[in-house]
């Protein structure tokens, strides 16, 4: 990657006003705190009313947001009330701190847009929530004399006031220069938030690995419930709840060493019958069954949890299964 592009001088004025934020100092009240931001959300879905919503609670001023959908207007108008909705390049006039919450894939072609119409302004932080990109994507920001910051909240959003709640203890992904590294750890600090620092390299490893886990657990959640009904099952929920709860738990805490079922047993003839079932049943969720069996036995055999000896009668039936 080429050299960065040096980060306009008003940077030292920003990292003064926000350095004095401290994980570990007590709460104060708005007038105490240090000079607070004009604050500008530039679409309205489900990350950026919520994101400040967490910045008015430190005291910060959200001024104005921009959103056009239905669920946008509703969303703004629950988590900040009173806050004019407007055009984009209007959000950034109005604006110190600017939040850029729109899909990943609209990010780019966002930012080159307001930077080629002159909407933004030299010494502006531009922030956006992309876990995808870190600030390279902020480059025509940054020509336009724009302060780049990337706070990507690990979590999932509702779009409603819990998610103001959730954000206590949420990890952020954070990549800014080095210059702007204290004013951006600071701003995820006063969301309650805790700063994560990301290489700007990591960006997309990092985001495939959040979406690995979270995105894809939701869809095996999802379809462990549908098969779960169709074998009877009134209420799939209660009884996912306290085994995923534990599994999660144990995963988290023990990595590989927690698998556990008939994969990480050997259990060849089980696995068989489950994949007979699942083509009697639920055809479509048979390809997702034998690669994450084929994933769960590769790593149980790295970690020494699945014998050899036994490994060898189950990747056959693996096999077989995906050749049927």
């Amino acid at each position: 990657m080429g050299p960065r592009r040096p980060v306009p001088t008003r940077t030292a004025d920003w990292n003064g006003r926000l350095r004095s934020v401290n994980a570990h100092e007590p709460a104060r009240h708005a007038h105490e705190r240090p000079a607070r931001l004009a604050v500008g959300v530039v679409g309205a879905g489900r990350v950026g009313p919520a994101l400040a919503a967490a910045l008015g609670l430190a005291g910060h001023r959200t001024v104005a947001a921009s959103g056009v959908s239905d669920a946008s207007r509703q969303r703004a108008a629950e988590l900040l009330p009173g806050v004019p909705l407007v055009e984009p390049a209007e959000v950034l006039a109005r604006s110190e701190l600017v939040l850029l919450t729109v899909p990943d894939d609209a990010l780019p072609a966002l930012v080159s847009g307001l930077a080629e119409t002159g909407a933004v302004r030299p010494g502006q932080l531009i922030a956006h929530s992309s876990g995808r990109y870190g600030i390279s994507v902020l480059d025509p920001a940054l020509r336009a004399g724009a302060l780049p910051l990337a706070l990507h909240p690990v979590m999932t959003f509702t779009g409603t006031g819990v998610d103001v709640q959730r954000l206590a203890g949420c990890v952020f992904g954070v990549t800014a220069p080095e210059e702007l590294r204290l004013a951006a750890e600071a701003l995820v600090i006063e969301m309650g938030g805790e700063p994560e620092w990301i290489a700007e390299e990591s960006r997309p490893l990092y985001h495939a690995a959040l979406a690995l886990g979270a995105n894809h657990l939701v869809t095996l959640v999802a379809q462990a419930q549908d098969l779960l009904r169709t074998a009877g099952v009134a209420a799939p929920d209660r009884m996912l709840g306290p085994l995923l709860g534990a599994a999660l738990d144990n995963a988290l805490r023990s990595g590989d060493a927690a698998l556990t079922g008939p994969v990480a047993r050997g259990d060849a003839g089980t696995v068989s019958a489950h994949i007979a079932e699942l083509r009697r049943h639920a055809p479509a969720a048979v390809p997702g069954y034998l690669a994450m069996a084929r994933t769960t036995a590769d790593r149980a055999l790295e970690h020494g949890l699945l014998k050899p000896e036994l490994a060898e009668d189950l990747l056959a039936v693996l096999s077989d299964g995906a050749r049927s």
